[in-house]
């Protein structure tokens, strides 16, 4: 089965929702958002969620450009072996995008600036996470009934500022890795942060993301659960949610039974 670890007997499952904010609505501007969920042979799974930045002209193409060129360079790299990329070769990639962006930004008459968006990814082995973050979105963890903050969103010097993957003259880039103790995991952007985090006790809201993973947790499905991730979009373009935040939602739920 393609979600399957095979040391752990464990089959993943995933519901993913992005939409564009209502403030987005209003000005005609674009989703900013994208993310990118793949399972890579039968022992890990990689997801990504990039937010470009509202002030960058090619902020959402900045986004989506993270996404696939990271979800690429784990399958080559992961194809095959299970051994995971060491801190400096994922250093060394995320130089070769950065040369990337500034490339297309260079034919485009523009610069890697223009193309500014921040970067939340997480790999599961069967033993080991391993988290790439730059800037303000998150990612969290639960263990035990539990919800760990694994990446914590990191503002910049001023209100409302953020550090992006394109940051002159090198990125905010926080690597780590842990033993894999967690079952399920969440991933989303700055948009879904204030449902989701109490940023005074710095913690994940368990209110929050218990009934949110509970019909993921139930689903005998595995791989992409279609008609709950229509839901979860549904949820988070509603009056409930944009009633607290106008900017883009995006949110991935992933568990693991």
């Amino acid at each position: 089965m393609a979600g399957r670890l095979r040391g752990d007997d464990l089959i993943w499952k995933w519901a993913t929702a992005s939409v564009i904010g209502t403030s987005h609505l209003r000005s005609g501007d674009r989703l900013q958002d994208a993310y990118s969920v793949s399972l890579i042979g039968d022992d890990h799974i990689f997801a990504v969620v990039s937010d470009g930045a509202g002030s960058a002209q090619f902020g959402a193409y900045g986004a989506w450009l993270i996404c696939r060129f990271l979800t690429t360079r784990f399958r080559e790299r992961l194809r095959g072996q299970s051994e995971l990329p060491s801190d400096d070769e994922l250093a060394d990639w995320v130089d070769e995008l950065r040369d990337q962006i500034a490339d297309i930004a260079n034919r485009r008459g523009s610069t890697r600036r223009q193309f500014a968006a921040t970067l939340a990814a997480i790999l599961v082995s069967p033993v080991e996470v391993l988290t790439l973050h730059v800037g303000d979105s998150a990612i969290v963890g639960r263990r035990d009934a539990e919800w760990d903050v694994l990446c914590w969103p990191e503002n910049g010097e001023y209100a409302s500022s953020t550090y992006f993957v394109t940051d002159d003259p090198a990125p905010r880039l926080n690597l780590a890795r842990q033993h894999r103790k967690h079952d399920a995991f969440a991933i989303f952007s700055d948009g879904v942060g204030d449902l989701a985090l109490s940023h005074l006790e710095q913690v994940a809201h368990p209110r929050f993301f218990e009934p949110m993973m509970r019909p993921v947790d139930a689903a005998i499905d595995e791989g992409r659960l279609i008609e709950l991730s229509a839901k979860l979009a549904n949820y988070l373009a509603g009056p409930s949610v944009c009633e607290r935040t106008d900017d883009d939602k995006t949110l991935i739920l992933i568990s693991g039974d």
